[in-house]
């Protein structure tokens, strides 16, 4: 049974835990066995930065383990998605995982922003800053959409869209 890896900034929400056991659920349903990160076994009481640590090293080894990896790529706490969850996708895209994303809207990256948040400068949009704005027809910056594979919906969507592939 292929493993797949659950990412994203769900592992944040006061119901997490029961987020977790859906999506593993969930998994289930389709066939996969689902890895979620609170699922990991640390040690709280020890120093702030040895618990980073060994999160991070369990959600590596579950990385590894893993498949595939579905993420949660919507917006979290700003226009971007999470960077905990950006670098997982990273990871695993160099380790040759496969690598989904999904997002509630894959509108093209400039139309996030708001009309009083971005402006056209010699051609090119331009937030209140003058940072470019890339636009490339993606929803995330070209690094994320060349790497991740993006469905609109939800995480049972992209159950359902490996289910048609197979």
């Amino acid at each position: 049974m292929k493993k797949i890896y659950i990412a994203g900034p769900d592992v944040f929400e006061t119901d997490s835990i029961e987020i977790g056991k859906r999506l593993v659920q969930m998994c289930k349903k389709y066939g996969y066995e689902g890895l979620y990160p609170l699922d990991n076994v640390v040690d709280f009481s020890q120093n702030k930065h040895k618990t980073a640590q060994d999160i991070f090293d369990a959600n590596i080894v579950m990385i590894q383990k893993a498949d595939i990896i579905i993420a949660n790529l919507n917006p979290f706490r700003g226009k971007e998605p999470d960077s905990g969850t950006v670098f997982e996708c990273g990871y695993a895209y160099g380790l040759e995982k496969e690598v989904y994303g999904y997002m509630s809207r894959t509108c093209n990256y400039i139309e996030t922003f708001k009309q009083d948040e971005k402006f056209v400068k010699d051609g090119y949009f331009c937030d209140k800053k003058e940072r470019l704005i890339e636009d490339f027809d993606y929803p995330l910056n070209l690094m994320l959409a060349c790497s991740v594979k993006i469905i609109e919906g939800d995480f049972e969507n992209v159950l359902q869209f490996l289910k048609g592939k197979q």
